[in-house]
């Protein structure tokens, strides 16, 4: 496994890192079962097996219970702490917390801010975290309260590092303003099929080819020296269904060709074409199958030329390139 270090940071990292969301099996309220904490561990493992270092969390996942099966793991494997790098996230609130009839939201006051902080910390049975990422925007922040908690819980030894997750590069801008701390990361969705973060360069001040807008984030982030890490690199597996969509088939099939020729799985093939990108992406793979997670890490020596690379846009487009 390839490693970088995160700018900004002295954290070096894995090229690929495992996220953790479907660690807890269900998002109910009832406990983790003896069986769902078993396969926990054996995904983990995988992926430590795979040389991942990197994993990403965040407070809501499950319900809280995939960080109680990481920090199961934590506390059964002395000195595994020091070798990997922890990240979590914050700032979703579910619905009927804490009171019944309380919508869902997002919340990033001081008070919650820290209280998440501190049970991610009891659950991943950890002292700090390498990374805190705010989740979403919250349409009601203000900055000067996430400074705050970021002081707090820097000076507090409980976080080493602050970053966001689907944020544009103007809502990063606002909280950089009132930040002592360098924001380092930006999570957003990114795919070949999900790929609007990057084709937006390509298809401005063209009217005929709308797409989702992205604001000039992915420059920002390289302007900056900021991480971008991409959630969903593989698009859920949507290109590899019995029955894929008939707009993804074109696609679905240049993908399982290179992939052939290339001697990878699919999964690898399309993380490849994150990783041929000169921002730096950094996938986060979130697949418990410990053979997908072993046939995604050999993505780091997988070689795309430029004109392979284009041809995966074009067709994943539907359209080419204008």
């Amino acid at each position: 496994m390839k490693i970088y270090r995160i700018p900004g940071t002295d954290l070096t990292v894995s090229r690929l890192a495992y996220g953790c969301m479907r660690l807890g099996g269900s998002w109910g309220p009832e406990p983790i079962t003896p069986e769902q904490m078993q396969a926990g561990h054996r995904a983990l493992e995988a992926a430590l097996d795979a040389g991942i270092n990197f994993f990403d969390h965040a407070d809501i996942y499950g319900r809280g219970k995939s960080e109680l099966v990481f920090g199961e793991l934590l506390h059964g494997n002395p000195g595994l702490r020091e070798r990997i790098v922890i990240q979590s996230k914050c700032g979703i609130r579910f619905p009927d917390d804490p009171q019944p009839g309380a919508p869902v939201r997002y919340d990033f006051s001081y008070d919650h801010i820290v209280r998440a902080v501190e049970g991610s910390l009891r659950r991943l049975q950890t002292d700090y975290l390498d990374i805190l990422l705010l989740h979403r925007p919250d349409a009601l922040v203000e900055p000067e309260e996430v400074a705050r908690a970021f002081d707090d819980l820097q000076a507090a030894g409980k976080v080493r590092h602050f970053g966001v997750s689907n944020h544009t590069a103007g809502q990063i801008a606002l909280l950089s303003k009132y930040l002592r701390q360098a924001i380092v990361a930006n999570q957003m969705q990114l795919s070949l099929v999900h790929h609007f973060l990057i084709s937006e360069g390509l298809v401005a001040n063209i009217a005929s080819d709308a797409t989702v807008l992205a604001l000039g984030t992915l420059d920002y982030c390289r302007q900056h020296d900021i991480q971008i890490q991409a959630w969903g690199p593989v698009a859920n597996g949507r290109l590899f269904k019995p029955e894929v969509e008939e707009a993804l088939r074109p696609v679905a099939d240049l993908v399982a060709r290179l992939a052939d020729e290339k001697g990878v799985s699919p999964d690898a093939l399309m993380l490849a074409w994150l990783l041929r990108h000169p921002s730096g992406i950094h996938p986060i793979i979130g697949t418990t199958r410990p053979d997908r997670i072993a046939a995604s890490a050999p993505a780091v020596d997988v070689e795309l030329t430029r004109e392979e690379w284009y041809a995966l846009l074009a067709a994943a487009r539907g359209r080419g390139v204008p």
